[in-house]
């Protein structure tokens, strides 16, 4: 739900920068310029964030987070391959001091076997629906909390229906940018409407899966892609197998 205000001061709790973006922001505007001006704009729009988003700057109640080098998603990807469209794309020149910059200037946390956007989920879900998601990803939109798109200066607040009703809005209409490929002819107004009716996660579900003419390979293929993970190690399952992953958990002991 887009909000027609910032949310107040009191309600927010910690905010998770994606880094990821800011150090593209930083590194394609200075990229005919040098090292010195890819660190001035990397402070200005994380300082903008900062005053924008966290209830007290002074207690650090913000993290930074960026991708390493590893990611599960590419073995995962069996149809195409993932994030595929890329290979012949070139990087900004001063990416990579970017990324060191905010690694040794603002402690940025960077992912190993997963994105970024694995780890802020995470620590999103642990802290709950105060926290406040910094970031223009539209990936984002899937996880409950406060959201803040940095470039359009604007609020966001998802709630864990929402979060999932665009989870799988996404597995009918896949991701252009990350080369995950949906139904054709299936954009967000087509998906909405697919899905208009359903009110649980297992109509969600019921729903892709006829949408899909009951290949479920690729309905879980391209949720596994697109889910951000919750909990460490976590691979996306169905709400029904994860109903009995949960049962049998509870029959043997484990936590």
């Amino acid at each position: 739900m887009l909000l027609s205000s910032p949310p107040p001061l009191s309600s927010r709790g910690k905010t998770l920068i994606d880094g990821d973006i800011v150090a593209y922001r930083a590194a394609y505007s200075s990229d005919d310029k040098n090292e010195i001006d890819t660190q001035l704009k990397v402070d200005q729009v994380i300082n903008t964030i900062i005053k924008q988003c966290s209830y007290d700057a002074e207690l650090d109640d913000y993290s930074i987070y960026l991708t390493g080098g590893d990611n599960f998603r590419y073995d995962v990807a069996v149809s195409y391959p993932y994030k595929g469209n890329r290979k012949d794309k070139t990087s900004p020149k001063y990416l990579g001091h970017a990324r060191w910059y905010m690694q040794y200037n603002y402690d940025a946390i960077v992912s190993s076997g997963e994105e970024a956007d694995d780890l802020i989920a995470i620590e999103a879900t642990s802290i709950g629906p105060s926290c406040v998601v910094a970031s223009i990803d539209k990936d984002m939109l899937q996880i409950p909390c406060f959201h803040y798109n940095f470039k359009r200066d604007e609020w966001h607040q998802v709630s864990e229906f929402e979060g999932l009703h665009f989870f799988y809005e996404q597995i009918l209409t896949g991701d252009r940018a990350d080369n995950i490929v949906g139904l054709k002819g299936i954009g967000p107004v087509k998906a909405k409407k697919i899905l208009t009716e359903c009110e649980t996660e297992d109509d969600l579900w019921e729903a892709v899966l006829q949408a899909y003419d009951g290949n479920i390979d690729r309905v879980i293929e391209n949720a596994r892609l697109l889910w951000l993970r919750r909990q460490q190690e976590e691979l996306w399952l169905p709400p029904s197998s994860r109903e009995e992953k949960e049962l049998s958990e509870q029959d043997t002991g484990q936590d």
